[in-house]
């Protein structure tokens, strides 16, 4: 509170506390950013056109460059699992830029969204790979000898559970990191100091998500993938 007006950062939360919902503010934000998907999405795919509009032309440009990218490197096969990737890119995305506008806050500078987003993409990714290979998916936690294979098993569980961990603290690390450094460059050197790293960190927010969308792609490629 300051002057007895609270915090910009904290004007979501209150607002639907007005309502009679309580959550906390990571989660308000999160609302936030999925309503402003929705109504994009809305926008860009109620009349869709031979010769397509900015919004439409812009979510073209950015589901078929990653189509491309997907297929690029699982094959045709890619595109089952793609609007999944996609869909956590086109989430993450606008979760980390949030932080970067005055007034609002990023779900994903708090570790409870990112391990959430985490989670699912592990289980969805052993999903993947037990609804193709059955009992059979198994044999990718085995290596490639038989001999081997006791000690391959434990060095494979330990590596494939270390992963939820190892998103969730890169993006909130990264993300929490370069929202701190702003606001010190800002206290520093208010405007001269803090614009070019300002849009430095847009490009870095991008970065970010983009790390989630390929590391995404790469451990559902290994889930297809056929054992060896």
């Amino acid at each position: 509170m300051a002057g007895g007006l609270p915090h910009p950062m904290f004007i979501v939360p209150m607002a639907l506390e007005s309502l009679g919902i309580h959550v906390p503010t990571h989660v308000a934000y999160t609302w936030v950013v999925m309503l402003l998907l929705f109504t994009l999405s809305f926008l860009a795919s109620r009349k869709l056109r031979m010769v397509p509009g900015k919004l439409q032309n812009a979510f073209e440009l950015i589901i078929g460059g990653l189509e491309d990218f997907c297929v690029a490197n699982i094959g045709e096969k890619g595109r089952e699992i793609f609007p999944v990737i996609c869909a956590l890119f086109l989430f993450i995305l606008p979760c980390n830029w949030f932080g970067l506008i005055p007034g609002l806050d990023a779900p994903t500078a708090n570790v409870n969204t990112n391990a959430a987003l985490a989670l699912f993409l592990f289980l969805y990714y052993n999903y993947i790979g037990i609804k193709k290979w059955g009992f059979g998916y198994v044999k990718h936690f085995m290596g490639p000898m038989p001999a081997l294979a006791p000690l391959m098993m434990i060095i494979e569980v330990v590596s494939h559970l270390s992963r939820p961990l190892s998103l969730t603290l890169r993006l909130f690390g990264n993300i929490k990191g370069e929202e701190i450094v702003l606001i010190l460059m800002f206290m520093l050197a208010p405007v001269v100091g803090s614009l070019p790293m300002y849009f430095l960190f847009v490009l870095a927010k991008f970065i970010q998500a983009f790390i989630f969308f390929m590391l995404g792609m790469i451990y559902l490629k290994g889930s297809l993938d056929h054992a060896h």
